[in-house]
């Protein structure tokens, strides 16, 4: 990482040009005196002059008038025209330039003219003074025109970095919105999922206690299924804690609206699969649906997760490739892991409408994943479409049972 080096609290770069833009002032200073221009008075102005264009950057007006102000003494003594006057003319570009207020250009550039008219009329010469006039004017007027253009520019630049960063703040405001926004939705989905397995602790408790002596088999049996409800209800209440507690994210991403058609507390399950690619293939997708493994039955809120990662894969898809691109859909089914992949070719056509969405797109998916220690991977194809996959371990009972989830 390269890092400035700073000097009088400025750059050492701009220290080291203005201490070289003073030098040559004074050089020129030196060579009146040699030349027994002025004499040593003239040569104190010279060298007074080059000490205060030292400071053009940071006092660019003050600059300018204490310049202006030794080359009012330069024209009242009567010297003439000197090699260090050239001070006047980076005095004038710099205040021109440099300073916070336009006026000081303008107030500057009038100073300057005046100083034209009075140095055409005090040094008179073979030519007719209107002549020096002109001659000075014209130089004069072209400096600070430069100045003009190139202070035009500068603040132009600046503006637009001040514009890049105040987008980038907005839209890092807009990912903290979107993931606290989801993390709110994800909290009430699992909140649902606590509730629903503490129902069927209830019922199945109430069982136990009517079957316990005419039927013991099977009040051991709901005795099993209220310890296993209990234990996953305990990991999913510690999930919904940890969503609550884990401090927002931010990334970059586009905020979408509910669900089409979906009520705002309603939890989608795995075995609505087929319904949902078939809602997906009514708007304009060509989809193939397919996978490995054998299917098993997950925990509420896993299973929602794997149905909200499908959603937003394909209303990604419809948004960025269009209608009538396909996508591949997989899940596959390991012993400790569930992978869902989806990939489209990018070739379809822009949609006119916004596709339904369970989220918010790649913040919503990454922070339903992350909820159950998962990855995500989405990223562009080369063969120019979109990939995204997921990876969710499953829990130890899930691998070990079967179930009807819909592939």
């Amino acid at each position: 990482m390269t890092v400035d080096r700073l000097i009088l609290g400025r750059p050492l770069r701009g220290v080291a040009f203005d201490a070289a833009v003073s030098g040559l002032v004074a050089v020129f200073a030196v060579l009146g005196l040699l030349a027994e221009q002025g004499g040593l008075p003239a040569f104190a102005v010279g060298v007074a002059m080059a000490a205060a264009l030292f400071f053009r950057r940071t006092h660019p007006s003050a600059v300018a008038v204490a310049v202006a102000a030794l080359a009012l003494v330069q024209v009242i003594v009567g010297w003439g025209p000197l090699g260090y006057d050239i001070g006047v003319l980076i005095a004038l570009y710099s205040v021109v330039k440099y300073a916070a207020r336009s006026r000081d250009g303008i107030l500057a550039g009038i100073g300057a003219a005046i100083g034209v008219l009075l140095s055409a009329l005090s040094w008179p010469g073979p030519s007719p003074w209107w002549a020096g006039a002109l001659y000075y004017g014209l130089v004069t007027g072209a400096v600070w025109l430069v100045g003009l253009n190139v202070r035009t520019r500068r603040l132009y630049v600046l503006s637009l970095e001040e514009r890049a960063a105040t987008a980038d703040r907005e839209r890092e405001a807009e990912s903290r919105a979107a993931v606290a926004e989801e993390r709110t939705r994800i909290a009430r989905e699992l909140h649902d999922v606590v509730a629903h397995s503490l129902a069927v602790m209830i019922v199945q408790a109430d069982g136990v206690r009517f079957t316990l002596d005419r039927d013991p088999a099977t009040a051991r049996e709901a005795a099993k299924v209220v310890a296993d409800t209990g234990r996953q209800a305990l990991e999913e209440m510690r999930r919904l804690v940890g969503v609550l507690r884990e401090p927002s994210r931010p990334e970059p991403a586009a905020v979408a609206d509910e669900p089409a058609g979906e009520p705002a507390h309603r939890r989608p399950a795995l075995v609505e699969l087929p319904a949902l690619l078939d809602r997906f293939r009514a708007a304009g997708l060509r989809i193939d649906c397919g996978g490995a493994g054998t299917p098993v039955a997950l925990p509420p809120g896993l299973e929602l997760t794997v149905y909200r990662v499908v959603q937003e894969s394909l209303t990604n898809a419809l948004k960025h490739a269009g209608v009538g691109a396909s996508v591949e859909v997989t899940l596959d089914w390991a012993a400790d892991t569930v992978a869902v992949r989806a990939v489209d070719d990018g070739r379809g056509r822009p949609v006119v409408r916004p596709a339904p969405s369970g989220g918010h797109g790649l913040v919503g998916m990454r922070e339903r994943v992350g909820v159950y220690d998962g990855s995500l991977a989405a990223g562009p194809t080369l063969a120019g479409g979109w990939r995204v996959e997921a990876r969710l371990p499953l829990p130890a009972a899930a691998g070990t049972e079967e179930g009807s989830a819909a592939a």
